[in-house]
């Protein structure tokens, strides 16, 4: 992780602990390439994973080193998931990492269960949200005293002016949610929207300093709901196909190698095959 504060508590006593890269962007580039070089020969493989809302210099500052160490054991993960639900992702994989699971497998993982994570937040204004799209009649309201927005980042895009009949589509399986909350006063997440999803458990958490860049307010509550059981996230990552990639060789789900980033060759007689 590049931020402290994206770092959960611990689930159950196997999550693991996370490496924070603080300051990856401000400190010498040299003193920065050591530490990620020391994690790699420490832990053999590294996952990197980095929120959208990140600073664009952070992320560069990541290529940097990964190309400068020209390592195929460092993978740069950065879903697209508002910052309280990629904090929740994390955590799956630290549950994760005390299982039998490859590197690549574990890298893949975050791929699949990015899935069942349901990602929102409780606004004030949605006047500077560019994330969800919002339509200009929406845009208009927020600008109306006392107007607040329920709106569902992940999986599917949804927004709704809160009222006696507002409601957000949730997950079909049981979860349970995780709620930060901002400046902004309101019980609606807890009282409401929690029970008609059917959450089966509810925790509270600090707001992760990237949200209110990331959801164009400050006035927000945050939230989202997770699978919070090891046996269940293992049970869905061992079920899914593996592979071997072509050009590393690690064992991977899914066709492109998180950590060299190779796609499976074209088959011959496929077209795109036949035009090279």
């Amino acid at each position: 992780m590049t931020s402290a504060d994206m770092v959960l508590p611990p689930q159950d006593d196997r999550t693991l602990p996370a490496v924070v890269l603080k300051d990856i962007d401000t400190r010498p580039l040299e003193q920065a390439l050591t530490e990620l070089q020391l994690l790699v020969e420490q832990a053999g493989h590294v996952i990197v994973v980095c929120s959208r809302a990140t600073p664009t210099a952070v992320q560069r500052r990541l290529h940097t080193l990964r190309s400068l160490l020209e390592s195929d054991r460092i993978a740069l993960f950065t879903p697209d998931l508002p910052p309280l639900g990629l904090a929740a992702l994390v955590r799956q994989l630290r549950q994760l990492a005390s299982c039998d699971l490859g590197p690549g497998v574990l890298a893949s993982a975050g791929r699949l269960l990015v899935h069942y994570i349901h990602s929102g937040a409780l606004l004030a204004s949605v006047a500077r949200l560019d994330r969800v799209p919002v339509d200009l009649k929406q845009h208009a309201r927020s600008w109306v005293p006392g107007s607040q927005f329920a709106v569902l980042a992940h999986p599917q895009p949804q927004l709704v002016r809160l009222g006696p009949e507002a409601k957000l589509d949730g997950p079909e399986f049981g979860t349970w949610m995780l709620v930060a909350k901002g400046q902004l006063q309101s019980d609606w997440v807890t009282s409401t929207l929690a029970p008609s999803w059917n959450v089966q458990g509810l925790r509270e958490t600090p707001l992760p300093a990237e949200s209110p860049g990331w959801w164009g307010t400050g006035k927000l509550i945050e939230f989202c709901t997770y699978l919070p059981d090891l046996s269940v996230l293992y049970q869905l990552v061992t079920s899914v196909r593996r592979g071997a990639c072509h050009w590393c060789g690690i064992e991977v789900i899914g066709d492109r190698c998180v950590f060299c980033s190779a796609t499976p060759p074209v088959p011959e007689g496929h077209p795109l095959a036949q035009r090279a």
